[in-house]
């Protein structure tokens, strides 16, 4: 690091067990973002700021003005912009010492192996269970950590899944492929916008926990949170012997 890195993450560097030896693990590693919007935003937000060194952010949506309620990465003056290139503009404002790598189009399965193969850290930030699955299947497929999150109404909920562990669960083991049942959208259900932020910076500093500590201590349960009745709650989660995904 230089010195003005050295000044930037002093506030890091001062952390006991974080030193400049956290630090530069953190600019040395590519973060897997899928999901620009409520979620994606503030993850973005904090790794960026935290001195990730580089991020690659998955969106093929443009933005709304319904968004910006919620997705703090999007401006007015972006309405209409692929979400992905717009957070590209704000994350290089935040922090220059961050690369990012934006994905406009929806990902294919092999697109998908190849970025989660290249990376650290995934973190799911999407809406649709189609998308959850197939992030997760990519991530059993290389032992990739995958940090999810979900946010909707007055709920949200955060798993690790550290599947460098051939004893830790995956997303399927919580959640099989085969559940039935639609997911609740936005649009229609409503949420709350500080929801998301809360559940996003909890993503973050997951990330941040298995970058710089190796390991995160959420592996293989859920959290919770229940903004309306500002409650939280923990909930374990087995690996299943019969997961068609990672058993």
């Amino acid at each position: 690091m230089d010195d003005q890195q050295l000044l930037r993450y002093s506030r890091h560097i001062v952390l006991d067990g974080f030193d400049t030896v956290g630090q530069e693990r953190l600019l040395s590693s590519h973060v897997l973002i899928v999901g620009m919007g409520g979620l994606g935003s503030p993850v973005a937000t904090y790794l960026a700021s935290a001195g990730v060194g580089q991020m690659t952010i998955c969106d093929f949506d443009e933005v709304e003005l319904s968004n910006l309620q919620r997705q703090i990465l999007h401006r007015d003056t972006r309405l209409g912009v692929n979400k992905a290139l717009s957070a590209k503009i704000e994350l290089e404002t935040i922090n220059p010492d961050c690369r990012i790598n934006p994905v406009v189009d929806r990902i294919q399965p092999t697109a998908l192996n190849q970025l989660v193969a290249s990376v650290d850290v995934v973190v799911d930030a999407s809406d649709n269970f189609e998308t959850r699955h197939a992030v997760n299947r990519a991530c059993v497929k290389y032992s990739t950590p995958l940090v999810s999150g979900t946010a909707i109404n007055y709920v949200g909920q955060i798993a690790v899944f550290d599947l460098r562990d051939e004893h830790a669960p995956c997303y399927a083991c919580f959640v099989p492929e085969n559940t039935p049942g639609g997911v609740d959208q936005c649009s229609t259900s409503g949420v709350l916008a500080s929801l998301t932020g809360t559940i996003g910076t909890m993503q973050a500093t997951e990330v941040i926990n298995l970058l710089v500590a190796g390991s995160s201590r959420m592996n293989g349960r859920a959290v919770l949170y229940d903004a309306r009745e500002s409650e939280l709650s923990s909930i374990p989660i087995k690996k299943r012997g019969e997961c068609a995904t990672c058993s």
